[in-house]
């Protein structure tokens, strides 16, 4: 099955912010972003099923894109960053940020989850998609969740995660086999 991951267009919100989780506005640029993005879906046509993280940024991409009944799922939502969300990353006093730096994959943001969360809660949507007879499929999201769907097809290694998230508006193609019944 080839899953095409696409993440939203870019977010106004101020640079170095973390929004995670939160459902931000996206910029006034979205028109000219989301054209650029439903060109390059229509290089992927047709899908058997269209999945979209249930943040407005991304129901408002994939209905750009032809795709107003995507189905919703709380499993693409972007990390939960808990106490941090809205805050500069500069400006957050949290004596847990440096250990959230020093160990991203297992250390937990304050109040909210860990990558290795979100890597778990991804996994068992492809997990499930991967028990459907589907062809193709859409899939609108965020960074984080195309990076642990990579981690997961095993084209990124944990420790290189960050450094693989997509632009704003990038979409990219994995191929998962199907799970054995």
């Amino acid at each position: 099955m080839e899953v095409i991951l696409i993440r939203h267009t870019s977010v106004d919100v101020p640079p170095g912010t973390c929004y995670g989780q939160t459902d931000v506005p996206l910029r006034s640029t979205f028109p000219e972003e989301a054209k650029a993005v439903r060109e390059g879906v229509a290089n992927y046509l047709p899908f058997d099923e269209v999945y979209t993280s249930p943040l407005s940024r991304c129901i408002r991409l994939a209905t750009y894109c032809g795709y107003p009944d995507a189905r919703r799922d709380a499993r693409l939502l972007e990390m939960n960053f808990g106490a941090w969300e809205m805050q500069r990353y500069d400006e957050i006093r949290d004596p847990h940020l440096a250990e959230w730096y020093a160990d991203y994959l297992h250390q937990p943001a304050t109040d909210g989850e860990s990558f290795e969360e979100q890597l778990k809660r991804v996994s068992s949507f492809l997990d499930e998609l991967r028990k459907k007879n589907y062809r193709r499929v859409a899939v609108f999201t965020h960074g984080g969740v195309i990076v642990c769907a990579l981690i997961y097809a095993g084209l990124v290694r944990p420790e290189e995660a960050f450094s693989h998230v997509p632009p704003y508006g990038g979409t990219i193609s994995i191929s998962l086999s199907p799970l054995p019944e």
